[in-house]
């Protein structure tokens, strides 16, 4: 009998910069995680916590795996060597001082930018951390991409990428919160394991 396929649904914490991000997303998307038993793993913005210190203590303590991302979400590229240490550890000391685990190793670039760049990544490796990507990204911050269109996408993108999917995703946008029962049901439905980054054999 073959191995149940894992995916690793991870939720970047930020501050939303598009319309379409109502107050409670982020605690739709945890009660719906809970209901379905499922860990994922959520990427926190330093000045996000700061400013959501209950709902990063709530990640947390609902069991999920904590990773950071950023303090202050720039484009790490863009940051001196000095901005990038003072960034990556403001938003350790945030993370922790509000959802009470540490986010080590786990690092998400902003936008995904500076993944390849050697100075970002020994910036970040320096911190004790190292960078995560994705496998699939479903555009969920864009105002025009629906619930449906979200979940329809997202499962797709897991089908073609088999085990050890990575999906990125948001949890701020009202389309992401609105997909993500649908998305669990049909994970459920195909007898796939929700898995934390930690868990995965391979990571992008």
């Amino acid at each position: 009998m073959s191995e149940r396929v894992r995916v690793a649904l991870t939720f970047d914490a930020e501050h939303p910069d598009r319309p379409g991000c109502p107050p409670g997303t982020v605690e739709r998307i945890l009660d719906d995680l809970a209901t379905a038993a499922a860990r994922a793993t959520f990427f926190v913005q330093g000045r996000w916590a700061q400013a959501y210190p209950a709902a990063a203590a709530r990640i947390a303590g609902a069991g999920h795996l904590v990773g950071c991302h950023s303090h202050f979400h720039a484009e790490m590229p863009l940051l001196s060597d000095a901005g990038l240490a003072a960034d990556i550890t403001a938003a350790g000391d945030a993370v922790r001082a509000t959802s009470g685990v540490d986010p080590r190793p786990w690092f998400r670039c902003p936008f995904g930018a500076g993944a390849d760049d050697p100075r970002v990544l020994d910036a970040i490796a320096a911190g004790g951390y190292r960078n995560v990507g994705w496998h699939v990204a479903v555009d969920d911050w864009e105002p025009d991409r629906s619930g449906d269109v979200v979940a329809r996408d997202t499962i797709h993108g897991i089908d073609e990428h088999g085990d050890d999917t990575v999906v990125l995703l948001h949890t701020w946008p009202e389309a992401t919160a609105d997909a993500l029962p649908t998305i669990l049901n049909e994970l459920r439905r195909r007898d796939a394991v929700t898995a934390t980054v930690d868990e995965l054999r391979e990571l992008p």
